[in-house]
């Protein structure tokens, strides 16, 4: 299965938050961002502004399943992906489980609200930071490849071969230590997300994880 490319443009939000408008969609192969050996984190600096530490909002009303697009929070990309049954299937499955360092997503790159094994809010929507925890390269999407836990797509390093499910949960083997990292983020509606805010009661601080 190919990921689309969805071209829309993020509408316009209330002012008072920084807002993401230039989204990046990804397909199945090594595109656009995804490229091998750059100090992404570094690249991406945002200024410092009280600004840069504001929340974003990003419209998902287009985002069909099977799709993701590509934001940016304090500087870092950050995935999102609507994940279509056959997908969330395959997370749940026992073989890809046993392939994988961290399964249960004990260490802590996730607020609890995503301590689960979708590792999100909504089963159908995952939201990562789209940076290997090896050394900070962005990983590309892999599309689903067939049957089988080692053919159920995922990310994929390209400069040091780190591979992560499709819950951003990294394989045994690989370099990357931990999985990727779950920003703090809330959905105000069923159409935004909305990055860098956690949901009511909830007190997140992404400065504590492990690894980024």
């Amino acid at each position: 299965m190919t990921r689309e490319t969805d071209t829309t443009p993020a509408p316009e939000q209330a002012p008072g938050r920084r807002d993401f408008l230039g989204m990046v969609t990804t397909a199945g192969t090594v595109t656009g961002i995804a490229a091998c050996a750059i100090p992404f984190v570094e690249s991406l600096q945002p200024q410092d502004s009280a600004a840069a530490h504001l929340p974003v909002d990003v419209d998902i009303a287009h985002l069909a399943p099977g799709q993701q697009i590509v934001a940016v929070w304090q500087g870092k990309p950050i995935f999102i992906i609507r994940r279509t049954p056959e997908e969330l299937a395959s997370l749940q499955n026992a073989e890809l489980s046993a392939l994988l360092k961290d399964a249960n997503s004990t260490a802590n790159q996730q607020p609890g609200y995503a301590r689960n094994w979708h590792r999100s809010i909504v089963p159908e929507y995952g939201v990562y930071v789209g940076i290997c925890t090896h050394l900070g390269c962005v990983p590309a999407y892999t599309p689903p490849q067939g049957s089988g836990p080692e053919a159920s797509g995922g990310y994929g390093c390209p400069c040091h071969g780190s591979k992560f499910d499709l819950a951003g949960r990294v394989q045994k083997g690989a370099p990357a230590p931990y999985n990727l990292p779950v920003p703090p983020y809330v959905m105000p509606s069923a159409t935004v997300i909305r990055l860098g805010e956690n949901p009511k009661g909830e007190n997140f601080d992404f400065s504590t994880i492990e690894q980024i």
